[in-house]
This record gives C-alpha cells, structure tokens and sequence, in this order.
C-alpha cells in the first residue's frame, strides 16, 4: 500500500478498457496504483459502443431474417417494438456492466477514485481539486463524437453515437451524416428497425478506407434494406423544423438538393478527450487534431507519462485500447521497451460484415488472390454468397494483408491475423485442415488456390516432375 501522501507507482487517467487494462496490468505487477474516472467505468465500449450497438444490430439482424423467411419456404409476421428492443439493449450492458465497475476493480486491488484529473505541474495532479502525486501515469482519456461545425445543425436537437441509446421510438425518417463504420452499422440496423434511413457521406463511397469492393458489397446490402445512400454529398447547412417534432429538420446540400429528417444522426468521427486535463504543463504535445504524441512505445514527449486508446492517434478499436493499455503499463512499471502492434484486425458489423487487417488488398503491389463466396459451400447453403476472402500475398507466399466479406467474417479473421503476425505463407493455411462447410472455408480456399498457383510456375512443374520421374524409376527397379 502507498503511505498517505506519497506518490503512486503509476496513475491512470480514465476509466474505459485502456485505463481499466492498464491499472489492472500494473497492480499485477506489485505497482501502487490510483485509476481516475470522471464519470463512469466501463467507457464507451460498454456504454455508448460496442455492447449497445451489437444489441441492436443483434435485434435487427433478427428482423431482417423474419422478413426474408420466405426464400426459405417459411413465412413470418413481424411486428417490431422499439421499446422493448432498447430495453433489451439497456439489459446487455446492464449485465456486463459489473466486470468493469468500481467495486469490481477494488476487489482485484485497483484504486478507484471518481473525478476530473488535471495536471498542476510535474508529478502532480488535481482530482477535482485534491491533489495526488504519481511517479509515472497512463493517459487513457478516451474520446468523444465529433460534432462537425456545419451551419445550423446548433439549432437541431441532433443524436451521437452517445445520445443515441435514449431513443425509446423509431424515427420515421433518419438521416445518417457519415458512412464510416459507426453510420452504416446503425444506419443499417435502424432501416431493419423500420426506420426510413438515409445514409449521408462525403467521400465518393461508404466505408472510405476499406477495399472497394467490400465497400461495394456493404452498399449493396444496405439499398436491400432500404437505405438511401448518398455519396459524394457535400452538406451545405443543416435547418431546423420544429413545428415537425423535436429533432426534425432538413439537411441543404451544396448542389441545393435537401432532405428532411425527423432526427438526425452524426456519425462522422470521434475526437480525442485531450483538453482542460493541463497536458501543456508536464510537456505533453498533441497533433493538430487533439491526439496525443506517442512513440512506438507508447511513451508520451514527457518520459514520465505513456498514453493508451483513442486519444493516441492508433485505431480506435476496443481490442487496440486494450492490447496499448497493458503495453503503457508495463512498459511504465518494469522499464521495458516493448513495441505496439500495428497490424491491428478491424471489423464492421453490418451484413455483410467487413474484416481487414494488415496490407491493402485492393491495388497494392502484392499479389492479391480472392475467393469469392459463390465457391464457398456454406455460403451457398445460406443464401449469403455476395461476399468474398480476400489475401494480399509478397513474392515468398506469406500473407501480408486480408480483407474478408460476408457473415461472420470477423471471427474469420483471427486465423489471418495469425498468419500475417507469424510471417505464415499460404502454404501453410493450405496445409491446415479446416472443417467443412464453415464460412472459414474462404480463407482456406483462397490459401489453396494460391499454395497451386505457385506449383503451377515453371520452376515448381520443372522440380516436381523431376520427383515424380524420380519415384516412378525408384518403384519399376523396386517391383524388378
């Protein structure tokens, strides 16, 4: 235990999956600890993200299953609730809820003290006032949706990824004002819910960074579902039309189209929780943009101070907050100097799901080999073949990269995550036996076609066919 007045080991400010990983890492370390929360444990993933969102999408896929029954020769009435669906929402966090609370964190001997942290000076910090000393700390702040400063959209009682959770009815009419991940996810859900949903992105096309024909592929699913989905639409000003209803309004585009909404979802980013913590005092630089600096330690431009999740720059992803969150802590409490992963998995949960890691399959210079799901049985079985694995292969046959289309395709991509984390050729994937009919069977496919591919070169035919030659003359003189 730390001697009253006496600086912590390591404090750590914020309480999502960065902080909470990282404070547990250096209590099971032999580290005094303090976490320092503002406003709840558990972050956004369990709040405002991730559990709320795989809730509902969990709810629609249901919906939208009812109302294709028929291509299976059953036939479904439905009749949506949305009340009873975000009850069900508020049930999942509630029951994950206590892993991540404080009496939880206490009783794995974590410190818990709930409060605003702002730095006064070096090794000092001001919870609410009451100042704490700390030998080194984590910054793990988290993030914030972005609010983009379009005229008008002050006046509209607009939603976020945040205030979402509140609704308790259906939109009749939902605008989406981004395409990213967060956009399509819910903007897809919401049109399953009933809602009549358009889907508003400045880019030429959704889900921007992702392969094109993934992103193609997820368009496609969305027109089924009755998105209207507007790329390249550059908005103007957004006007508000309360006599409509609360939240209601237009948005005006730079050609002079307009759309009307009953409410309005922003989904075009999220902005790092970096200012009023007093970060210039100890000689903490950010970026243009709020993140924080870190090296590939995660080791701030103050020695004394490391930083983990969203407020860093790296992909803001749940599972990257708490692989950075236990590197921070250790890397602080032992002196070590290990290294953040950068060949970071990502996955969309729409339907289809999008799941990428590593290198570009999409025009790079590796060899790119697809297996598109029309070849995968278990696709075929389902109905769900619009979809495709993809591989991003070097001149030795090692997996570089992987972009997967199509049900349960994150859970897919853990065996490519591997691959490309351990330098695996496509070979080897050809060479692991993988169980059929199962969605995996793309990635085996894909492995296979290109493990044959390279036998068919012409140095490979040479050198089996001298084998063959080989063992043919070695069987005649054995039978003679």
């Amino acid at each position: 235990m730390t001697a009253p007045g006496a600086p912590v080991d390591l404090l750590v400010l914020g309480g999502g999956t960065a902080g909470i990983v990282a404070a547990k890492t250096a209590v099971s370390l032999g580290a005094s600890t303090l976490l320092v929360e503002r406003e709840r444990t558990g972050g956004d993933c369990l709040w405002t993200g991730c559990v709320p969102s795989k809730a509902l999408l969990a709810a629609a896929h249901q919906a939208a299953a009812a109302r294709t029954a028929d291509r299976f020769g059953l036939e479904v009435t439905l009749r949506v609730d949305f009340a009873r669906v975000m009850d069900r929402v508020q049930q999942a966090i509630a029951e994950i809820a206590p892993i991540d609370s404080p009496e939880t964190l206490r009783a794995a001997g974590v410190p818990v003290r709930h409060g605003q942290g702002v730095f006064r000076g070096e090794g000092e910090v001001a919870v609410d006032g009451v100042p704490v000393r700390y030998r080194q700390a984590v910054l793990a702040m988290g993030s914030a949706p972005t609010i983009p400063p379009l005229p008008g959209l002050a006046e509209v009682d607009y939603l976020t990824s945040d205030s979402f959770w509140s609704l308790r009815e259906a939109p009749r009419r939902l605008a989406v004002l981004g395409a990213g991940s967060i956009g399509c996810e819910l903007g897809q859900a919401m049109a399953r819910l009933g809602s009549e949903v358009t889907l508003v992105e400045n880019a030429e096309r959704i889900l921007p960074r992702e392969d094109p024909a993934a992103a193609a592929a997820v368009a496609r699913s969305l027109r089924c579902d009755g998105v209207r989905v507007q790329t390249g639409a550059r908005v103007a000003a957004v006007h508000a039309a309360p006599a409509e209803g609360a939240g209601a309004g237009r948005l005006q585009f730079e050609d002079g189209r307009e759309i009307a909404f009953d409410r309005l979802l922003v989904a075009v980013g999220r902005t790092p929780r970096t200012s009023g913590a007093g970060l210039e005092r100890i000689g903490v630089a950010c970026d243009d943009r709020g993140h924080i600096r870190v090296d590939g330690h995660l080791r701030t431009t103050n020695p004394r101070i490391w930083a983990a999740g969203d407020l860093t720059g790296h992909p803001q992803f749940t599972h990257v907050a708490a692989s950075h969150g236990s590197l921070a802590a250790s890397n602080a409490v032992l002196g070590v100097r290990r290294r953040a992963e950068t060949t970071v998995p990502r996955v969309t949960y729409t339907h289809p799901e999008v799941a990428a890691l590593g290198a570009a399959t999409d025009g790079s210079d590796l060899r790119v080999v697809t297996r598109e799901h029309t070849d995968v049985d278990r696709a075929v079985t389902e109905g769900e073949t619009d979809g495709f694995t993809r591989l991003a292969v070097d001149s030795s046959g090692r997996v570089r990269g992987a972009t997967i289309v199509g049900p349960r395709a994150g859970e897919t991509l853990g065996e490519a995550a591997l691959a490309v984390a351990r330098g695996m050729r496509t070979r080897d994937l050809a060479g692991l036996m993988h169980p059929y009919p199962t969605w995996n069977d793309g990635l085996g496919g894909a492995a296979i076609a290109d493990a044959r591919t390279q036998l068919d070169a012409p140095l490979a035919r040479r050198a089996v066919r001298l084998i063959v030659g080989s063992r043919r003359r070695w069987l005649d003189r054995r039978a003679t």
